[in-house]
């Protein structure tokens, strides 16, 4: 998708930009770094369902989110806290009203409010003619969250670190099932539980392969949230399924849309879920220089 209107035009609407989510194919804790942060490896691939933003932009340099959220303040979310770092950091007279559009759980795993933050990063660096490349981009999103610059980066990724160090990766296509729990895993909790994993044996980038690894954090989250439990345990009927981040959304690949589907018709009355294409790239590559 391209930007829809003029640069820098202030009190003209663009259209709706795509804040797509994200699911670990695998993730595992390798470590613990002195500051508490968990050192980790996964594989970030996006797909082709999640939020979506319109962006207005004014002259006055107010920030303004003009949706309400419920349970979100404005001055905590990432989308406006995003807008307003790189207001200050590109030194830009010009502000904007946010629209979100909100489809992704919080507490889902799915990457909704990092993704959001990215998209807003890429469509004001255009809109406010900022100019800053991928990269200046790529460390200011890392302020916001170690789950934001992948969105930035665009590409699916193997991730290392505290998931800030990316290297592209060419995956197989395929479709996800993605049910969701209702329920909201708090990410804090499951990272400072005793009993969680934190010395995974490390692999390499060349090793990896789809079906690989497993996600550390399912064991301690199927404990603590029965219902991701039990919507994990459906969903293995049919395939290799998988927790997403740090839950709550869990997830099964398959080769073919009408197989996710025929999976997806079978669900039972109390779980929902959505079926989704793998992206290769974000919806927004081409305006990440």
């Amino acid at each position: 998708m391209s930007l829809a209107v003029k640069s820098g035009a202030a009190g003209t609407a663009a259209a709706r930009f795509a804040a797509p989510a994200k699911l670990n194919l695998f993730l595992h804790v390798v470590g613990r770094r002195e500051d508490g942060y968990h050192l980790l490896q996964t594989v970030f691939r996006f797909i082709d369902y999640g939020d979506e933003l319109g962006f207005t932009v004014r002259d006055d340099g107010a920030v303004r989110r003009v949706t309400e959220l419920a349970g979100v303040p404005a001055a905590a979310d990432l989308c406006v806290r995003a807008a307003q770092l790189l207001k200050e950091r590109a030194s830009s007279r010009l502000g904007v009203d946010i629209e979100l559009v909100k489809r992704l759980p919080m507490g889902g795993g799915l990457g909704g409010g990092s993704s959001d933050a990215a998209t807003t990063l890429i469509v004001l660096n255009r809109l406010w003619q900022t100019g800053l490349s991928r990269a200046q981009l790529q460390e200011l999103a890392l302020e916001l969250g170690a789950a934001v610059p992948v969105f930035v980066f665009g590409r699916s990724a193997f991730a290392e670190g505290a998931g800030e160090r990316l290297a592209a990766l060419q995956l197989a296509p395929a479709w996800y099932l993605v049910l969701v729990p209702e329920t909201a895993v708090s990410t804090a909790e499951i990272f400072s539980a005793p009993e969680l994993t934190r010395s995974t044996n490390a692999i390499t980038i060349a090793a990896f392969s789809v079906g690989q690894g497993r996600n550390d954090l399912e064991p301690v989250v199927c404990r603590r949230y029965p219902r991701v439990a039990r919507h994990l345990e459906w969903l293995r009927q049919y395939g290799d399924a998988r927790m997403t981040g740090s839950g709550a959304c869990v997830f099964c690949g398959f080769e073919t849309e009408a197989q996710a589907q025929r999976v997806l018709s079978e669900l039972p009355a109390d779980m929902r879920g959505f079926v989704a294409r793998g992206l290769d790239r974000h919806p927004l590559w081409s305006e990440g220089n």
